[in-house]
């Protein structure tokens, strides 16, 4: 490998863990005006890059994986002058499965010291993807009772920690007695084994039959209509995943009942502006410095392992977040 070409994984066509393909040979990318070159110490493994690598959300081919990552200012180009050689940075962006990346500043932050590296490669897309659904998609109040699918996952988990910490009663739901008990660690107050128990029934016998003001539904297909049927009157329905398969067509009149709303967030419509990222990154690192916050990790997989990684996140057995580490 010389210094033109670097590691990575790269996609030549979709489908599954086999086209994940490990190399030495790609090209390095040289850093433009506007951009910074960041030296990846670590890059997180979402439940988006499987969509993008089995091509339900299509990418042109071919592609490096990967959206968020954390390491080393190696170079910066003409006119940036936030950011300089040697700053750690965490970052949110395509092609974070490489041993560098070059990218422009708008979804850049610099990490407070007191933060790892692994944390924030760990915290960055998850935490603000939780931050923007419980204060922008349906901002939790004081009082307000909640239902969070995946209570124990990497995301699930901090949405159940941001809703305690807004003033919520949390309902969680998970498969596993373990589960059960990490979910409860991070503050659920109750917690329904979905794989044994009808979740709209026990959600109604929790709240009294009112149901929640908010289900928050990374998981899709498999808990969308139990979601629906969750909600009180005048709730809101925050579908932001389709870790089971994609939601189906929605009848509209299916919302009639109780007056409820449904909505299809996503994390990068809140934050397209460098000014809106830098502000939710920051209330995020504020939160870790606390120790308001706990960034959980499941398991750390080398970079030439990413084929493992996703076998892991797609069987559903995580708790927390998994990351791959580039040597």
């Amino acid at each position: 490998m010389s210094s033109t070409t670097m590691k990575a994984i790269q996609v030549a066509k979709t489908g599954g863990i086999e086209v994940l393909t490990y190399t030495t040979s790609v090209a390095r990318p040289a850093v433009a005006a506007g951009q910074v070159l960041v030296k990846n110490a670590y890059s997180g493994v979402n439940f988006i890059d499987t969509y993008h690598r089995g091509g339900l959300y299509p990418l042109p081919l071919p592609f490096i994986p990967g959206r968020e990552g954390a390491g080393v200012v190696e170079a910066v180009g003409d006119g940036v002058t936030e950011f300089a050689v040697g700053d750690r940075v965490a970052w949110m962006g395509p092609g974070s499965y490489a041993e560098y990346t070059a990218m422009g500043t708008t979804h850049v932050t610099k990490i407070p010291a007191s933060v790892s590296l692994e944390t924030a490669a760990a915290g960055l897309l998850q935490g603000l993807t939780a931050l923007t659904l419980v204060k922008l998609a349906y901002p939790i109040k004081q009082g307000d009772t909640v239902l969070i699918h995946a209570a124990a996952g990497g995301t699930g988990g901090l949405l159940v920690q941001l809703a305690k910490h807004l003033g919520a009663t949390v309902i969680g739901t998970t498969s596993s007695d373990a589960k059960v008990a990490e979910a409860t660690r991070l503050g659920a107050d109750h917690v329904i084994r979905y794989d044994r128990e009808n979740i709209a029934e026990r959600v109604k016998e929790i709240t009294g039959g009112k149901g929640v003001h908010a289900v928050y539904d990374g998981v899709g297909k498999a808990t969308f209509q139990a979601s629906l049927d969750s909600l009180g009157r005048r709730g809101f329905l925050l579908t932001f995943g389709n870790a089971s398969g994609k939601v189906p067509d929605v009848n509209v009149f299916s919302l009639t009942k109780n007056n409820v709303y449904l909505a299809r967030p996503t994390l990068f419509e809140y934050i397209k502006t460098h000014e809106e990222f830098l502000e939710l990154a920051q209330e995020l690192f504020a939160l870790l410095e606390a120790k308001k916050l706990e960034v959980r990790l499941h398991k750390v997989y080398p970079l030439s392992a990413a084929a493992e990684s996703h076998t892991e996140i797609e069987a559903g057995k995580t708790v927390g977040k998994i990351l791959l580490k580039v040597e």
